[in-house]
């Protein structure tokens, strides 16, 4: 692969590991997970041009691959007309999902599906907005992924496919330190593997154009995050 560029390191597709799911629970991995979900909604907010249409507040949003849940949760506080669906393919992570939501007040508001982000069980453009937060580098068909993400959001409707980014060989080790540092035993262990596993934006872009969605856009956010983005576009 050359001096700058080595090979991807594919993850498990399922993290149901009842370890893996507390590493996400503990109070380090908490408190910096949170600040990065408020940068998630945050990009959501502006994919949505900063408010909330009558006809996204009446519609559904879709978050694939939602683990815990805390993404969803932290959306239906801020927006208290909005519903979703948190996916998961985890048995562990729904039931982590559902205390959290209980806990949140948002349990009436969000509904917890376990199925497979390859095979969404949603007719197409069935929903207001669709999220995928690191989850692209698990998939094991990418690309099928990714048109099923765009496939069942409404024509016009926000795609917000967030993940980590892998950085140049000789960067890798500062890139992990730089942006693991907070996370300590299990949860460091999986967010190496996850670098590892991640796609670089050149990748990427060759995803996307395989893909052959419209009017989506490959986004890098700070140093650690990529992904694909489609923001609100009015209909007709």
């Amino acid at each position: 692969m050359g001096f700058w560029k080595f090979e991807r390191v594919p993850e498990p597709e399922e993290m149901d590991d009842p370890a893996e799911v507390a590493s996400y629970s503990s109070a380090a991995a908490e408190r910096h997970l949170d600040a990065i979900d408020d940068t998630f909604v945050e990009h959501l907010s502006r994919l949505l041009g900063g408010a909330l249409p009558s006809e996204i507040a009446s519609g559904w949003g879709l978050d694939v691959g939602a683990g815990p849940a805390q993404i969803p949760i932290k959306i239906l506080t801020r927006f208290p007309a909005l519903r979703m669906i948190a996916l998961d393919r985890s048995p562990n992570m729904l039931a982590c999902a559902r205390q959290n939501a209980v806990r949140a007040g948002v349990s009436d508001r969000l509904a917890l599906l376990r199925s497979d982000g390859h095979r969404l069980p949603f007719a197409d453009g069935a929903f207001a907005f669709v999220l995928c937060n690191s989850l692209l580098h698990h998939a094991h068909d990418p690309v099928g992924l990714l048109r099923e993400l765009f496939r069942v959001a409404a024509p016009g409707a926000a795609v917000l496919v967030r993940d980590l980014r892998r950085p140049a060989r000789p960067l890798l080790l500062w890139h992990q330190w730089r942006h693991g540092r907070q996370y300590r035993g299990r949860m460091r262990e999986l967010f190496d593997a996850s670098v590892r596993a991640a796609y670089t934006a050149e990748e990427l872009h060759g995803l996307l154009r395989e893909a052959g969605v419209a009017h989506a856009a490959v986004f890098r956010f700070g140093g650690a995050h990529m992904g694909v983005e489609r923001p609100t576009r009015p209909a007709g």
